[in-house]
């Protein structure tokens, strides 16, 4: 097969599963970059493999126009390995389930309600609370996020009911910081309960999130003075990992440009 219509087919066929899969978590009201990104730029691949002539008719007329088609491609590509070895990081960092050390304190940050419920990523953090919970059955919990929109009740006591209903943890082992809006806050509101409960930021306290968000968490819980975070990873469902981990990509460099860690 020569170079050429074999780049265009594959040009053609990963740019319409990233159009797709954009496009389908678009539809289900997932709209942030990690799902708007992979629309455009396998928008951005589809218009290539189909208008390929013409587009190579155009940058070949003027030697700049090719040279910086070039370099726009090496850029492209040079990206997308930084975005893949990212990937492998977080795939890598997250895999091990071993025995977690006993702990003072469990925070489990939010992740969004939906009609009322844990979203699918949510829930899966509390179930790996839970399994925690269940280990150390002393610790205390802290339940994490404030009133979304359209909802009635906390994100923090929404979690509180499911963490009961489903694992049959007492509700005394359950405090709500429910005023948050964001991981930042998520962290510092917590402190004020830490407090009542005579826990240290200098004492291990276990942060339960998804996989991929242990470690802008863990970063962000250090500026804010927790030096002894373990952070449990919750496994981010198939339907949008890795759209969750593409958006967590841009999230983790834009906290890291404006020191936000």
């Amino acid at each position: 097969m020569q170079l050429i219509p074999f780049k265009r087919l594959i040009s053609a066929f990963i740019g319409s599963i990233l159009f797709l899969d954009g496009i389908y978590l678009v539809s289900l009201n997932k709209i942030h970059l990690g799902t708007l990104l992979p629309v455009l730029i396998g928008f951005g691949l589809l218009c290539f493999a189909i208008f390929y002539q013409k587009i190579q008719i155009v940058v070949q007329k003027i030697p700049l126009r090719t040279l910086l088609w070039r370099l726009s491609w090496a850029g492209f590509l040079l990206w997308s390995m930084t975005v893949l070895c990212f990937f492998m990081y977080l795939h890598l960092a997250t895999q091990s389930y071993a025995q977690i050390a006993p702990v003072k304190a469990i925070i489990v940050l939010g992740s969004g309600i939906e009609n009322g419920q844990p979203s699918a990523t949510l829930a899966q953090r509390l179930d790996r609370a839970a399994e925690l919970a269940k280990q150390q059955p002393q610790t205390p919990m802290i339940m994490t996020g404030g009133l979304d929109f359209r909802e009635q009740y906390t994100e923090a006591e929404i979690m509180s009911k499911y963490i009961q209903q489903n694992y049959a943890i007492a509700s005394n082992r359950i405090w709500l910081e429910d005023k948050s809006t964001s991981t930042d806050l998520n962290l510092k509101n917590s402190q004020a309960i830490l407090n009542q409960l005579n826990i240290q930021l200098n004492e291990p306290i276990a942060v339960v999130t998804s996989d991929f968000h242990t470690l802008r968490a863990a970063a962000i819980a250090k500026k804010q003075g927790y030096s002894h975070i373990i952070a449990v990873a919750a496994p981010t469902p198939l339907l949008n990992r890795y759209n969750s981990w593409l958006r967590e990509y841009f999230a983790y460099l834009s906290g890291w440009v404006l020191n936000e860690f």
